[in-house]
């Protein structure tokens, strides 16, 4: 088994029109490129491309993908964003089990943010809404560091936007444990006190409200490259943490949970489940958001 990544951040990459720049666009081919020669020489017999957010919203989509199709030979499939957080849920499912009772999750990727909840390995109710960590760094905070006026408007515009698909979450009755995914959690409970990935992923990892008020306090104070100096935070993350810090808060503020736990596991491995659960393979997944 191996695992190569690269970052794009394709969320940041959108024109004021709704459009993927060119130079996003490029980086794309060239990245799907590479990884379908690594999958050949790695003798891959399957190789299972998907999109995610940042393809998916942008209004010249079918073009760069019809592009890449022509440059590369791989169809790139977009994943439809309930299909995104129905899969989240499921990776989070298998991870805890069904001792874990009725999870809530909430997942924070650069272009949306997945919230679902369920008692089984479907959630009963999906959401995908565009409040990505990239999306809202590119349209909201811009100025670096952002700057105190800037960030409370932020906040009051995210409890806008969650409230119709908070009421249905809670609705759907009162999760037995709440989980964050993604590397966005992952860094946000690190920065709050959680052991260092070093420690392994079996070892319980928790994001605290109160731990996250404090660090964005601490973080919209900095500028991007000084955030890029705290521990578990790569330069490709410092500019987007305090938009991903918000979103978190104000999800969690929205849902009522006082803390979250995080779980390893999250889209990748949702579509890894759901493939091996109809038909077991060797592929390569190439995700991209």
């Amino acid at each position: 088994m191996s695992s190569t990544k690269a970052t794009l951040r394709l969320s940041e990459s959108l024109d004021d029109e709704g459009r993927i720049t060119r130079d996003g666009a490029d980086r794309l081919i060239a990245t799907v490129d590479e990884f379908a020669s690594i999958a050949k020489t790695s003798g891959c017999g399957e190789l299972m491309a998907f999109a995610t957010s940042a393809v998916r919203d942008a209004d010249n989509s079918e073009a760069v993908l019809a592009k890449l199709r022509d440059k590369t030979g791989v169809d790139l499939q977009v994943l439809a964003g309930t299909d995104e957080a129905r899969l989240t849920f499921l990776a989070v499912r298998r991870w805890y089990g069904w001792s874990a009772g009725r999870i809530l999750n909430l997942d924070i990727g650069g272009g949306s943010l997945e919230l679902s909840t369920g008692g089984d390995e479907d959630p009963d109710v999906a959401f995908s809404l565009q409040l990505g960590a990239g999306r809202l760094t590119r349209d909201w905070l811009q100025a670096d560091p952002p700057g105190k006026r800037r960030v409370n408007v932020l906040r009051d515009w995210l409890d806008a936007e969650l409230v119709e698909p908070v009421r249905e979450l809670r609705a759907a009755g009162a999760p037995d444990l709440a989980v964050g995914t993604s590397k966005t959690f992952r860094s946000l409970a690190r920065l709050t006190g959680a052991a260092p990935s070093g420690a392994g992923p079996r070892v319980k990892r928790t994001l605290t409200s109160n731990g996250l008020r404090q660090l964005i306090a601490f973080i919209s104070r900095m500028t991007s490259a000084d955030r890029a100096e705290l521990e578990g935070v790569s330069v490709d993350r410092s500019q987007q943490l305090v938009a991903g810090a918000l979103i978190a808060e104000a999800s969690m503020r929205a849902l009522a949970l006082d803390s979250i736990d995080i779980c390893p596991w999250a889209l990748r491995e949702g579509l890894i489940l759901r493939k091996l659960d109809t038909e077991p393979s060797d592929e390569l997944l190439v995700a991209v958001e």
